[in-house]
């Protein structure tokens, strides 16, 4: 099926060969073995489903960003991978703190890097690609407030969007208020981490006070009827993970998933893969675990794939144009558009 990924982390896209290669060029202290890198960097095996365990993965990653080549690489084939499993549209965020640390690269030159590589690589490919710049809540604002100012920038130059991303259960979000809001009024579509390692009243939060377009995860959003009339009224739109939120330990098993709760409930949701290097799948893997395991219906992916396209962060002629374009690759060429 054509397909929309709208909550990708680059720094989460890895190829496990890409990463063994780099490190055995760079000389890194890392496994030099596959089998034993693996267990580093992906949720591999018998591995305790934790917060702590799936985070860890991240400080393993950041160390292989250590030249501008080895980020034209990655983002490559970020996208390169995006194209095989037929996404027609991709939102790649990514996070300039966490690139540029392992040699201390001047935040604006990473920024431009990523820019220009991805719009190298989704023209090769075929694949229209927006970037969302990221910021984490544990990082100090002055560096959020150096991604947003370079981020507002080039809107429309390759960044399209703004996230916060982070553990939300121990760093809130009520510092980045101000900011956030700032960068929408700039014109960034707002998406945050919520509603994924802490409860249904960060979900509210995001929506009230940081005035988020869309919901990275949200999942807990379910534990509070409040919440889920307020994300109802706000036609707030939920980026869910399903093999994340496993990996993560946000569910405790996959049947346990709110995914279709959430759909019942009136909710605009999405299905997009968070971390695929990290969690080893696709977005079809994602598809079809919706359907084999949680029930899903063919006609209930193509309707949340024709909801991605009204939560992505383009003009309207843009959804318009990439709207028909996938009515007529599903076989919905005759139902009239979406309304927004």
């Amino acid at each position: 099926m054509p397909k929309i990924d709208l909550h990708r982390h680059l720094e989460g896209s890895l190829r496990l060969k890409t990463l063994l290669e780099v490190a055995r060029q760079e000389d890194l202290d890392l496994p030099q073995e596959e089998a034993e890198l693996r267990e580093r960097v992906q949720m591999a095996g018998q591995q305790p489903k934790t917060l702590p365990n799936f985070l860890s993965k991240f400080r393993t990653l950041r160390q292989i960003y250590r030249s501008p080549e080895i980020i034209r690489r990655v983002t490559r084939e970020a996208i390169e991978d995006a194209a095989e499993d037929q996404i027609r549209y991709l939102e790649l965020r990514f996070t300039p703190v966490a690139l540029s640390q392992a040699k201390d690269f001047p935040l604006a030159e990473v920024v431009d890097w990523v820019v220009e590589f991805a719009t190298e690589a989704a023209r090769q490919v075929g694949v229209r690609v927006n970037l969302i710049a990221s910021v984490n809540r544990h990082e100090p604002i002055r560096l959020a407030e150096q991604v947003v100012e370079l981020a507002a920038a080039r809107i429309g130059d390759g960044i399209a969007g703004l996230d916060l991303a982070g553990n939300e259960g121990e760093y809130p979000a009520e510092p980045f208020v101000s900011l956030f809001r700032s960068a929408r009024a700039a014109g960034l579509g707002i998406t945050v981490h919520a509603g994924e390692w802490a409860g249904a009243g960060s979900v509210l939060y995001a929506i009230n006070g940081m005035q988020a377009l869309r919901i990275g995860h949200g999942v807990r959003v379910m534990e509070d009827p409040e919440a889920v009339q307020a994300a109802r009224a706000a036609r707030t739109v939920f980026e869910v993970c399903l093999t994340s939120n496993l990996h993560s330990g946000v569910v405790s098993g996959m049947g346990n998933h709110p995914l279709p709760q959430m759909i019942d409930s009136g909710l605009q949701v999405t299905l997009n893969t968070d971390d695929p290097g990290i969690s080893n799948i696709r977005l079809s893997d994602e598809y079809y675990t919706a359907v084999a395991e949680l029930g899903l219906s063919i006609e209930s992916l193509k309707g949340l794939i024709l909801a991605a396209v009204q939560a992505a962060f383009i003009p309207d002629r843009g959804k318009h144009e990439l709207e028909r374009e996938l009515k007529r690759a599903l076989g919905l060429a005759s139902v009239p558009d979406a309304q927004g």
